[in-house]
């Protein structure tokens, strides 16, 4: 295979790529309606109505957040695209990718996340689409084979390189620059208790000794200011830089439950790999047809110039996340144009000390007194029932319990759909129950609910009681509610959710 020693990169490359999309458009195809249809928390075509008054005029909202969903926002052609996605995301799963079939990934994937408000506003939807748009040309326009005639291009290959060099770079330096916990090697010690959806190996990362906590801070400085550079040396120096930046990401993996992030960044670290490795990690036979279209490649006369004309465009876009990367006010997970092609990343730049939980619970009670019995809503994923066992779920992503991570640190105000949400529960709406875990009133929807503000922290190995978690109520984080609450049916009527919403009682 001496004429491109990529083969077998570009195979596995496209394959985790498949699978990756595949995860993306099955949270969507989940969760789609529940969050962004007509009777969603946050519909769509209210959010594409006020695109098109703030901008003037539908063209120019439309060139602002490009999407297909201009054309129409209904939840049947939503959901039909969400399940398209997925469905094409299983050809490309199974070996069967070309150009044209990751240009529209690519494109349908771009129109969810133009669209998708603060559900979709997480560093890797813009990382997804630089991904998969690096992967259009990667491939023949045509033929999908697994092994096709034309030679995977290397320049493709650098591009990736380029793309984790920035990634990791990127989360590295914002570290150094934000919490000090990072610089002092102690940042260990609360990230796997306070990170947004712990798992059940995540308390035991936590309870480890301050040594071993220090250790891996060293091995992310290792991994996120060191390996990257070497992604552009020789072979062998490559490889190791793969190698330690795969295992990094492997040990994300194993300790919290970070959507599908860690499983898109393992794609361009396996362009750090060529044929000479993965030879001896595949299968014999899968390695004996990449030799057999080597032998019998073609080059394509279109492809170089392509190829050619995205090295001229990644190069002139990295201008501005090379810039932010240099200075001292950088920014994170921040795109520059508005097809999301070349962006910065970076993530944790600061780490709370502490977990704030919000628990919403509700009453059949007509009127509140201290003798009130409040029943819990239990999340699917997120800490609520302290003997529950925290969740696997990642790749996959809850999107709501995500979001809830963000809004205990901060009040309703900022994030008016939990005021929705309550709404829709005290509607008994099933769209919304479909987000939870459990409904605690399955006969009729409770008369009033309310949301508390806990403090949660792990509960050591070995507890006596068996819990998972212990907490301590900190205060009110919204009043109790009814639906026929003033305050309440005001507040979605200045948002534009009444009309949306169940009537009233």
């Amino acid at each position: 295979m001496a004429r491109s020693p990529y083969w077998l990169t570009r195979f596995v490359l496209l394959r985790l790529l498949g699978f990756v999309y595949g995860v993306a458009f099955l949270c969507l195809a989940k969760q789609l309606l529940p969050l962004l249809g007509q009777d969603g928390l946050t519909p769509v075509t209210l959010f594409l109505h006020r695109l098109e008054a703030h901008f003037g005029s539908r063209r120019a909202a439309f060139l602002e957040f490009p999407s297909l969903f201009w054309l129409d926002a209904s939840d049947g052609f939503m959901l039909a695209m969400a399940w398209l996605g997925a469905g094409l995301s299983l050809v490309v799963l199974a070996g069967f990718a070309n150009a044209l079939l990751l240009a529209i990934l690519w494109a349908l994937y771009l129109s969810f996340v133009h669209i998708g408000q603060d559900w979709y506003g997480y560093g890797w939807e813009i990382q997804l689409l630089e991904t998969g748009f690096l992967a259009v040309f990667l491939c023949p326009l045509l033929d999908p084979r697994p092994f096709p005639r034309r030679p995977p291009p290397a320049a493709v290959l650098w591009l990736y390189r380029w793309l984790i060099f920035r990634v990791m770079l990127g989360a590295g330096l914002i570290k150094l620059r934000g919490d000090s916990c990072w610089r002092h090697l102690t940042c260990l010690y609360y990230h796997y208790e306070t990170q947004p959806l712990p798992n059940p190996l995540s308390r035991w990362f936590h309870f480890k000794p301050h040594w071993f906590q220090k250790g891996g801070v060293l091995f992310n400085y290792l991994a996120e200011l060191g390996a990257p550079w070497f992604a552009f040396w020789p072979r062998a120096a490559r490889h190791v830089a793969g190698g330690v930046l795969l295992a990094f990401q492997v040990s994300l993996i194993l300790s919290g439950n970070l959507s599908f992030l860690n499983w898109l960044t393992i794609v361009p670290i396996l362009a750090c790999f060529d044929d000479s490795l993965l030879r001896h990690m595949l299968p014999g036979s899968l390695v004996a047809r990449a030799e057999r279209a080597a032998a019998e490649a073609r080059p394509s006369r279109a492809q170089p110039v392509a190829v050619s004309a995205l090295v001229v465009l990644v190069a002139v876009l990295s201008v501005d996340p090379v810039r932010n990367l240099l200075s001292s006010r950088q920014m994170m997970n921040t795109s520059f144009n508005r097809l999301e092609l070349v962006n910065t990343y970076g993530a944790f730049g600061s780490v709370g000390r502490l977990r704030p939980e919000i628990v919403f619970e509700g009453t059949s009670d007509e009127t509140i007194t201290a003798e009130t019995r409040w029943r819990e809503y239990e999340f699917k994923c997120k800490p609520g029932d302290v003997m529950r066992r925290p969740c696997v779920i990642a790749p996959y992503q809850e999107r709501i319990d995500w979001q809830i991570w963000f809004a205990a640190m901060s009040t309703p105000e900022r994030y008016p759909w939990t005021l929705h949400l309550v709404w829709k529960l005290l509607h008994d709406d099933r769209g919304a129950l479909s987000l939870l875990a459990t409904d605690p009133f399955p006969d009729a929807p409770p008369r009033h609910i309310r949301a508390r503000l806990y403090r949660y922290e792990f509960a050591p190995p070995g507890d006596p009681t068996g819990a998972w978690w212990k907490r301590t109520l900190v205060g009110e984080w919204l009043p109790p509610l009814s639906a026929d609450d003033p305050r309440l049916r005001r507040f979605l009527a200045e948002h534009g959710w009444l009309a949306v919403a169940a009537p009233s009682a």
